[in-house]
């Protein structure tokens, strides 16, 4: 019986340290799952954010998971943001996924390779409020095909990996 007891408060304590060091800062962290791990231009990722303090800084990023059967080195991306004080704003980035040799530049696991890359570092919403923001590939290829998943994050600056 002490033995059982042992047990348990083992597990409880490891599942209460392993939550402990999870990043609880993360206003968002969206992943949306590609359909046949096809990316189309139909399929945006959204996520809406509710600020509550304006006077915060927040970082933004973008999350993607590849195969390894992705014909490109690159992504082309639009993010549109919209709420409260700001008029919609449409950005585009570009990301190099690979290096020229072919070696991806993502952590890989299996056949799948994950990046969490920048769109807004130190940004300070202008207003209180819920702001949408979305994600739509912009490459040539409709649907873009091998992408598994694509996300958003948002919180406090200083809490996000680089």
């Amino acid at each position: 019986m002490k033995r059982t007891n042992l047990f348990v408060w083992l597990v409880c304590a490891f599942l209460i340290s392993g939550t402990a060091g999870c990043n609880t800062n993360n206003l968002i962290d969206t992943n949306v799952e590609m359909p046949s791990r096809n990316w189309g231009y139909a399929e945006k990722v959204k996520a809406i954010v509710d600020i509550k303090d304006n006077t915060k800084a927040f970082a933004l990023k973008f999350k993607l998971r590849h195969t390894a059967d992705y014909r490109y080195s690159n992504i082309y991306i639009l993010m549109h943001m919209s709420g409260p004080g700001l008029p919609k704003i449409t950005r585009r980035y570009e990301y190099k996924l690979a290096e020229s040799d072919g070696q991806w530049l993502g952590t890989g696991s299996g056949n799948l390779y994950t990046y969490v890359l920048p769109l807004l570092s130190e940004y300070h919403f202008p207003q209180t409020g819920n702001y949408t923001i979305e994600i739509e590939q912009n490459m040539r290829d409709n649907p873009l095909r091998e992408i598994s998943d694509a996300g958003v994050i948002v919180a406090g600056s200083s809490t996000i990996p680089h």
